[in-house]
């Protein structure tokens, strides 16, 4: 996974006169951001499955699925 990590935290890792607290606070910073993601990607889930569950899925072409996801309405 280390190929993963900002490139900030690269840098500060080959920095051997960096301060450890500087790689902690840039780490802690990263794992909010993947948390934030997280969250984002569940609501997304959670919607689209809300969405399935109310679908007919029968043969008419109209698609209430794709015409939330076009509108935008689900994933602000």
């Amino acid at each position: 996974m280390a190929h993963r990590l900002p490139h900030e935290l690269l840098t500060l890792w080959q920095d051997r006169g960096r301060a450890s607290a500087d790689l902690k606070a840039l780490a802690r910073q990263h794992i909010d951001e993947l948390n934030q993601k997280i969250r984002e990607l569940g609501q997304l889930r959670d919607t689209l499955q809300d969405l399935v569950e109310h679908c007919q899925g029968d043969h008419r072409p109209d698609c209430p699925i794709l015409k939330e996801l076009a509108s935008g309405s689900c994933c602000t």
